[in-house]
């Protein structure tokens, strides 16, 4: 692969193991308002999604007393106590960071709101590593549009074409490739199947590493 200018990283299933905290912090509040058996949503269809997706879908099909604004703030503080309590880093991801942040820029564009993404931050040091940070929250669309990505660009100032994206998710991959940058998916959540679409698919941090800082 050519030499990129940044590197922009999504966050949830690439950063940190956190689908399933997600997955997990759903429930537990659709429990706790009376529909932990009926809310009918297929968490991994909402994967590289928002939380504001999520819980617009769910208010659109049951119509429940509790306003969006308040089942977005009980799911967060949720996950949030679930990610202090696990820290569920990706083993290899920490040195990859540390390696690529001294070659080129890195950014974060993530689906999750900022009071998450802080969250995910605060852990080991990782706000040190990123020079800019995108919220789903800071564009007009989430993904599979591309203005998270294209907008981390502009931050970092380089041009879309050379920037690479990190990827788990088939929304996350359309809106890499939206953003005109190439994509690097790895099967942290999905199969290699739902992935195809990303410019290359990968196993592990180590295959990242082999592409993006090549010896010799």
């Amino acid at each position: 692969m050519k030499q990129f200018q940044a590197i922009i990283f999504d966050m949830d299933g690439v950063v940190v193991d956190s689908e399933p905290l997600h997955e997990r912090a759903f429930r537990e509040v659709l429990a706790e308002i009376g529909y932990g058996r009926s809310h009918g949503i297929d968490f991994p269809a909402y994967y590289g999604k928002s939380d504001l997706i999520v819980w617009r879908d769910f208010i659109a099909r049951h119509r429940p007393p509790q306003s969006l604004d308040e089942l977005l703030d009980r799911k967060e503080k949720k996950f949030a106590g679930l990610l202090q309590r696990e820290e569920p880093i990706f083993n290899g991801l920490l040195e990859l960071l540390e390696k690529l942040s001294l070659r080129c820029s890195l950014a974060l564009a993530s689906g999750s709101r900022h009071p998450t993404i802080d969250a995910v931050l605060a852990m080991r040091g990782l706000r040190r590593l990123f020079r800019a940070v995108v919220s789903s929250e800071d564009v007009g669309h989430g993904k599979p549009a591309p203005d998270v990505f294209l907008r981390a660009a502009e931050l970092l100032a380089v041009a879309p074409n050379d920037c690479c994206v990190i990827e788990d998710s088939e929304a996350g991959v359309e809106a890499g490739l939206a953003a005109g940058m190439t994509v690097i998916a790895i099967t942290n959540s999905l199969p290699p199947e739902k992935l195809s679409r990303a410019s290359k698919v990968v196993g592990t941090y180590g295959e990242i590493e082999s592409l993006l800082l090549p010896q010799g």
